[in-house]
């Protein structure tokens, strides 16, 4: 992707990096989360959740589940939530109640059509092969299923960029060092932005999937992007 810094990681070497990554941050994620994001990621998820639009009962994957704040989300809505996560040091942090799998977003340990809805939350930029998990997202869910992922960009308006960038790029690693001890890890989160595809491309790559009604809003200034379609 033009403009990506040289410095990521790529392939093989991004996967172990990634997985690594998330294991050593697994016991702070979740309190370094409501810091980073001043207590928004909340907020976001929810809208993400109501995005889904299902019904109780519904059968939702939560793709890099994480600690299982998604989980707790969707079992507050009524759904029935299963998490997948790539990290052991995350599902072992996990406080859940809804069963968790590990697996690769690329190759998802479910049958075809399991389930009902996909969330996603702040993971795609971490996935090594996005066409790869899209289509196995297509593939999971039943027709007329739907998918809703969060994801952090980098605001297009240049008021909202120079703040964005003064605290991702610069208190966010600062508070990872110290409330962390890992500045390494949150230095490489806001950096990881660049592997996201600008919004037309990544659009596209839905649409190729499967996937139709797909589209997008940008919140908290266009610092956090929502994606939402439906399974074809």
């Amino acid at each position: 992707m033009p403009g990506r810094d040289r410095a990521l990681p790529e392939g093989d070497a991004k996967r172990a990096a990634v997985e690594d990554m998330f294991d050593r941050v697994a016991p702070r994620y979740d309190r370094m989360n409501r810091i980073i994001s001043l207590g928004l990621d909340r907020r976001w998820r929810r809208r993400t959740v109501e995005a889904l639009r299902l019904p109780a009962h519904a059968r939702v994957l939560d793709l890099a589940c994480g600690t299982g704040d998604f989980c707790r989300d969707l079992s507050t809505a009524g759904t029935e939530p299963v998490g997948i996560d790539f990290s052991a040091g995350m599902l072992a942090a996990a406080d859940t109640d809804a069963p968790l799998v590990r697996g690769d977003g690329a190759a998802l340990p479910l049958r075809d059509a399991a389930v009902d809805g996909i969330a996603c939350g702040f993971a795609l930029r971490n996935f090594v092969d996005l066409p790869m998990v899209f289509s196995e997202c297509a593939r999971v869910l039943r027709p007329g299923g739907r998918i809703a992922a969060l994801d952090a960009t980098v605001p297009t308006n240049p008021v909202m960029r120079a703040g964005n960038a003064v605290w991702f790029r610069g208190a966010v690693p600062l508070l990872g060092r110290v409330l962390a001890h890992d500045a390494d890890a949150y230095r490489y989160l806001p950096k990881s932005t660049a592997y996201l595809p600008p919004v037309p491309e990544l659009l596209a790559l839905v649409t190729t999937a499967g996937f139709t009604d797909v589209g997008h809003v940008s919140l908290t200034g266009g610092s956090v992007l929502l994606l939402t379609a439906t399974r074809a």
